[in-house]
């Protein structure tokens, strides 16, 4: 071994382990959906009874949740039914017409 002449000299030895960088994550995380509010506004055609079982049918809600959201309907003009993704809001917003008419509503949209 070789040193400067004024340096001690070294000792050689196995090189020094540093710590391996971290392993890449084996799948990407998927990136966070955007919400999508399904919105329901009220009109003069469609009673609460016809909402209840529209968003018990079409949304999957409690009799009570149904009726909570009727009545903030008839209060306030409009409700949130549902908050989720882009293509199940669409889809869901699509399935309100087709839940059918009520006697009550003549003029409403539905099969």
């Amino acid at each position: 071994m070789n040193a400067a002449p004024d340096q001690a000299p070294r000792e050689e030895g196995p090189a020094v382990a540093t710590a391996p960088a971290p392993a890449p994550s084996p799948r990407p995380r998927p990136k966070q959906m955007t919400p999508w509010h399904v919105v329901l506004l009220d009109d003069d055609h469609h009673t609460y009874d016809y909402v209840i079982r529209m968003m018990r049918s079409v949304f999957g809600h409690t009799e009570e949740s149904a009726y909570q959201i009727a009545d903030k309907v008839n209060a306030e003009g409009r409700a949130v039914c549902m908050t989720t993704h882009k293509d199940l809001a669409e889809l869901k917003r699509d399935q309100v017409p087709r839940s059918g008419r009520t006697r009550s509503s003549p003029c409403a949209r539905g099969p």
